[in-house]
């Protein structure tokens, strides 16, 4: 399904293009061999209960067809990530969770892959118990990602893994972030520093901007000023990061509300420059810039049911 986009204030052009579960959510978007694909979580709620993953894809990210459904008997898939790997196949990297009850047993990352993106593989585990590989970002033949661990209720911990093939991994070591640190994706720059965009939930709950240079076991880390949720970033053709995630305010005589937002990194810090549609149970975007135009899926509530969202716009903007 599609609707016809509106174009917003805010310069992009976004349309409703899922909708058909009663929750859907947890975006994720990759050009893969001339055409878009735009993974998401259906399920019956945010969580709690099973959950599936749903593949869209599309020549021209407006019209978009039903890529098929990926699902796991009595277990939670959600978060689902897509990278193209070395040997030029499509990987579908997701969280699962065995579920009884509406109380989860467990938690270990699931990988799927596709050749064509049509026929998929069946999930299967990765990484051990406890793990929850958040993004792989692939660099020079080998991929990375940040896995967040529950130590216990109060400690959480960050550790950076790399795979040649997305099966096999290994610990490159603990990333030095404190206050329940969680959600993580990973960038790496065009001279090779790889960019880190982490999530907390404890201490002051700012999201941190982190880098560190080869072999990656060194780490800066400083406050972006706000809190983050479901967070993602792509550097522009000029080098600059451009951020995507919720953003939870305030406004003055009314309640707390969640946007789904846009910005840059500017001095170290996140400044927001666009707002999309959005409200509610809302965010994780996937991004992508192609032949002129940035690419955003999402989804959010605004509307009254958790939808999935495309936004356009011509980039950089004019």
């Amino acid at each position: 399904m599609h609707e016809n986009p509106i174009v917003h204030s805010s310069g992009f052009s976004v349309s409703k293009i899922w909708d058909t579960a009663p929750h859907n959510a947890f975006t994720d978007l990759c050009r893969f061999q001339g055409r878009w694909y735009c993974v998401f979580r259906e399920g019956k709620t945010h969580g709690g209960t099973v959950g599936k993953i749903r593949i869209l894809v599309s020549s021209d990210a407006f019209e978009w067809e039903d890529g098929g459904l990926i699902a796991e008997r009595g277990v939670d898939l959600r978060d689902p990530k897509l990278s193209i790997t070395p040997d030029n196949r499509l990987m579908l990297l997701m969280g699962g969770s065995r579920i009884k009850n509406g109380l989860y047993l467990n938690r270990q990352n699931r990988v799927s892959f596709s050749a064509d993106g049509r026929l998929w593989d069946s999930p299967r585990p990765v990484l051990e118990n406890g793990d929850w590989l958040w993004r792989l970002e692939w660099y020079q033949g080998r991929g990375y990602g940040v896995s967040y661990r529950l130590k216990n209720r109060r400690i959480w911990e960050l550790y950076l893994f790399t795979t040649p093939d997305g099966i096999h991994y290994e610990a490159l070591g603990k990333l030095p972030v404190k206050g329940k640190p969680n959600e993580t994706t990973l960038r790496f720059s065009d001279s090779g520093t790889l960019c880190a965009l982490v999530r907390r939930e404890g201490g002051d709950t700012r999201g941190y901007w982190g880098t560190s240079e080869n072999p990656y076991t060194t780490w800066k880390f400083s406050s972006l000023g706000l809190r983050l949720g479901g967070p993602n970033f792509i550097f522009q053709t000029n080098g600059e990061p451009l951020i995507g995630t919720r953003m939870i305010r305030k406004p003055r005589g009314k309640p707390m509300e969640a946007r789904m937002v846009l910005g840059l990194l500017r001095d170290g810090q996140f400044v927001q420059r666009w707002e999309l549609p959005s409200g509610g149970d809302c965010s994780y975007p996937g991004m992508g810039i192609w032949n002129g135009k940035l690419y955003i899926s999402y989804y959010s509530s605004h509307e009254g049911k958790t939808a999935i969202y495309m936004a356009q716009s011509d980039w950089p903007p004019r």
